[in-house]
């Protein structure tokens, strides 16, 4: 099973979130990354909380022609 660390991690849009957690989806038992966003964000406030699957979380992404991943860790 794959895991990730704790921490904050940037993403390919340039904004920032911090990891607080794995969890499982209680009807799938899919891992989800549990997750705040600082900044408001799709028309939320500051802060608000948001769970998004580990295998999308993780993976590598292409944009403007250049692979790169989705969401990059740069520290505690």
């Amino acid at each position: 099973m794959e895991e990730i660390k704790l921490g904050k991690y940037k993403h390919f849009k340039g904004t920032f979130v911090e990891v607080i957690g794995l969890a499982y989806d209680s009807e799938t038992l899919e891992r989800v990354v549990v997750y705040l966003h600082p900044d408001p964000v799709k028309g939320l406030g500051e802060n608000t909380m948001w769970v998004r699957p580990l295998e999308m979380f993780t993976e590598i992404i292409e944009r403007d022609g250049k692979m790169m991943k989705r969401f990059e860790y740069i520290g505690e």
